[in-house]
Parts: structure tokens; sequence; C-alpha cells
């Protein structure tokens, strides 16, 4: 027994040195930086640009890497780099944090955010449901074909993939479950189809990238000044890749379904799937109005937030009556709560890319590249590597925030239409949300499921194959983002 107990002390023992000494390297690191920048103030120490550049991202890292929030780290990194290395006053950081959501295009956050809310509370995501399983429940894996469609639906209404998992998750996957389907099925359809709430219009993050990317006006390669891409711009370029992505998980979903020999459902009459779409009508009628007004040209996009957390609050309380007057104090709230995360990581990201545009970080990057012969093929390859390696540790939005203004003008340089820059980075922030270890949807998933993130991880396997080779086409067919745009003569 006492050599037992021995075994076990000494085996435990260097996994907790290793522990502690990752601890310690987290926390030193930033000091270390912080001493460097400081050698430097004091002229002990001659740093270059490129080396000053390097030094803010890697305090950034290193800031986030102590578990810090990502907001406070670029606040922290921004007025260590101000204080220190640069001679820009430190009196126009209050000036950018009011500025940067002083934008009448930024209330359009909190209004989609407040819809999606209303929508989930409300019962609108068991409607869209019951009319996707009306309609191709009796197909292989009909049930699952059913999740995906109603999260693309529901994904079309609410513009948030944490809502579409949450709102449809919660529903769809005991229902699976009960219907025989295996569990590691079940939890990758949803986990992967919960993220065309990033691309599919009225995305959230294709705001954040207009308003990341707004005011900036590098140069392109014959020296013209490039526009950076609008809300509408962004919305309309965006259904056929999300219409696209939500067939190719269908396919990959029946496939699996077909081949293992998976349960399913009984046809339905007409009468009935007539039935299910009446019931979510009021839902789908959101869709229209959203995207029917902004290119109609009735009302802007922050005016179409505003009439869909409306119209959401109208049909949850009044119409489906799925929400009580009492709970929504509390919708309110999380609404509230999310935006204010949302705005607080705005306003430091904003003082962040006005820091990286003052020292001409991204145009000295964006000339590098130029000088190496780096063409469009290879930065786009490198773009997705980094959006990738990036969606491994940090949240989508602030991926957007942080790299956007980063890629626009070396995308810019090498003739990479904005839009087609929009449309790519949130396919990456698709995949993102569904790989460890910050993969949002796996942890809601996890919630739903009680399953593991480990389990979850092999789960999504071969839907996030299909995301992949999506994310290969959109990055080289350019003409997936850009067709329609060019057609309705928005580009």
């Amino acid at each position: 027994m006492t050599a037992i107990l021995h075994g076990s002390q000494t085996a435990t023992a260097p996994r907790s040195i290793s522990a502690v000494t990752m601890s310690a390297v987290i926390v030193i690191l930033p000091i270390a930086l912080a001493l460097i920048c400081f050698a430097a103030r004091l002229h002990i120490i001659e740093l270059s640009p490129t080396t000053r550049a390097e030094l803010l991202f890697a305090l950034l890292l290193a800031l986030m890497a102590t578990g810090m929030p990502i907001s406070i780290a670029l606040g922290l990194s921004v007025l260590t780099y101000l204080f220190i290395l640069s001679s820009v006053d430190p009196k126009m950081v209050g000036l950018k944090l009011f500025t940067s959501i002083d934008r009448f295009e930024i209330m359009a956050i909190p209004f989609f955010i407040l819809a999606g809310n209303f929508l989930t509370a409300g019962g609108v995501a068991r409607r869209m449901i019951d009319f996707a399983t009306a309609m191709i429940g009796h197909w292989y894996g009909g049930l699952g074909l059913a999740g995906v469609v109603a999260c693309a639906l529901f994904a079309a209404i609410s513009g948030s993939s944490v809502a579409t998992v949450v709102g449809i998750g919660s529903i769809i996957l005991p229902a699976l479950m009960q219907q025989g389907y295996p569990p590691r099925f079940s939890a990758g359809v949803i986990a992967t189809s919960g993220a065309l709430g990033i691309l599919f219009p009225p995305s959230i993050n294709l705001v954040i990238f207009a308003v990341a990317t707004s005011g900036m006006q590098p140069r392109g390669p014959t020296g013209a000044v490039v526009d950076s891409a609008s809300i509408g711009q962004l919305f309309i370029a965006a259904l056929i890749p999300g219409l696209m992505l939500a067939v190719m998980l269908g396919i990959t979903t029946w496939y699996r379904a077909w081949k293992y020999d998976y349960p399913r459902m009984e046809r339905v009459s007409w009468g009935e799937c007539w039935k299910a779409f009446r019931e979510s009508v009021w839902g789908l009628l959101l869709i229209l109005l959203v995207l029917g007004g902004i290119y109609s040209g009735l009302f802007t996009p922050t005016e179409a937030a505003a009439c869909a957390a409306v119209y959401a609050f109208f049909i949850a309380v009044f119409v489906y009556k799925g929400l009580k007057f009492s709970e929504v104090p509390a919708v309110l709230l999380k609404a509230a709560s999310m935006s204010a995360m949302i705005l607080y990581i705005i306003t430091n990201a904003a003082v962040f890319s006005w820091l990286l545009t003052s020292e001409q970080i991204p145009q000295s990057m964006a000339g590098w590249m130029t000088a190496q012969g780096f063409g469009i093929v290879t930065f786009l390859f490198v773009t997705n590597i980094v959006l990738l390696a990036a969606g491994n540790f940090m949240d989508p939005a602030a991926i957007t925030l942080i790299m956007a203004p980063i890629l626009f003008p070396m995308a810019a340089a090498l003739g990479v239409h904005p839009v087609h820059l929009g449309i790519l980075m949130a396919v990456n922030m698709e995949v993102g949300l569904c790989h460890p270890p910050v993969g949002l949807n796996l942890y809601v998933a996890s919630g739903i499921t009680k399953m593991g993130i480990t389990e979850l991880t092999i789960a999504v396997l071969p839907w996030l194959l299909t995301m992949l080779i999506f994310l290969a086409m959109v990055t080289y067919i350019p003409a997936l983002s850009l067709w329609l745009p060019h057609a309705l003569g928005m580009l």
C-alpha cells in the first residue's frame, strides 16, 4: 500500500511542477515585456519600429494568456504602448473610447441581440423545428436534417450563433436522442449548424466587421482608395455562402444517417405541413422584414434591427404567447448584459486599431508583403491559418475587431475585395466556434447534452471537415461572395 501511495505521489509530482512552471511563465512574461518597454523608454535599449509592433502584439497575447478578459487586455496593451513607446498623446484614448461607439450603425448590435433573445424565449425556435420536421423528417436522418434547416432559419432571424444553438439545440437535441440517434451524431449536427448564425444575415459578426473597418481608406494595387464594405453589402453577400454551407452540412448529415441506417420519421400529410407553416410564419416573416426592408431602401440596417426587436417582442408576447410580461425584464437584462460586453470589447478594440493605424503598422505589413512578392493566393492562405489559430483562444467578435483593421489594408493592397474579406472572416469564425479549446458552440452543446468537450470534439469532426472544405471554396472562389451584390448593383 505504501509503495502504491508513493508511486502515485511521484507520478503526480511532475504534473504539479509543470503546472506551477507554466503558471509562473504566464505571470512573468507580461512583466518581462513591460520591463523591456520601460528600458526602451529610458533609452537603455533601442527598438526598431518592427520590434515595437511585435512587442505590442506579444504584450496583448501575454495578457490574454493570464486569463485576463480580452477587452481589458486590449486596453492595457494600448496604454502601455502609448505611455512608454509612442509619442502619441495618451489623452487621445478617452476621445477614441467615446467616438468609437458614437456611430449610428453600432446601435444595430444591441437591437439584433434583443430580437434574438425575444425569439429564443418566445417559442419561435420550437415552431421552426416543427416546420422543418414536417417537410423533411421522413428522409434519412430526417430529424437531424430538420435541425440543420431550423438552425439556418433561426440564424436568419437572430443573427447570433449562440442564440441559434441554445434556441434550436435545447429542443431538438433531446428529441434526437429520444428518437434513437447516437448522442455524438446529435451533438455534431447542432453544434456545427448553429454556427450558421455568424454567416447568415442579419449576422452580428458582419456588423462588427463593417464597424471595425468603417472609415478606413487604404490604397489598392493601382493606388486608388478602397472603401470599406457596408453592412448592406455584407448581408446580401452572405446569402449564397450561407445557403451553400447549410446544404453541405445537410448532405453530410444525410450521408451519415444513410450510411449507418439511423431512424427515419413517418411522412406527414400536406395538411400537417401547411399547419406547421402557418404556426411558424410569424417567425419567417421576420426574415422578409429585415432583409426586404434593407434592400428595398425602406430603412437602414440599424433601423431594421430596431424593427426586428419590436416585432420579435410582439410575436413572442402577443402572438405565440411564449413569453410572459413578468419575464420581459429578465430578457431585457440578458440582452443588455450581452450588448455591454460586446460594446466594451468594441471600444477597446477601436483604440487598439487606432493605435495600429497611427503607428502605420498595417501599412508597413502590407508594404512588406508586396515587397516579398506575396500574391493573393498566399495572402489568403496565411489569413486563414492566422484566423483559425486565433479561433483556438479568442472570441469571434474580438478576432474580428482586432484582425479586420490589420487585414483590410493588406487585402486592399493586393486587390482582395473588402466584401470577400468580410465573408472569408465570417466563415473562419464559424469554424472557430466548433473546435476547442474556446469553441463556444461546443460548450453550449456540452451543457445541453452533458457530454465532455473531448467527446464533442470527436463528434463534430465530419461536419468540421465539411466546413473546412467550404472555407477553401469561399477563399479561392470570390464569386461565391461577390456575384449577388454585383448582380444587384451594390458593388
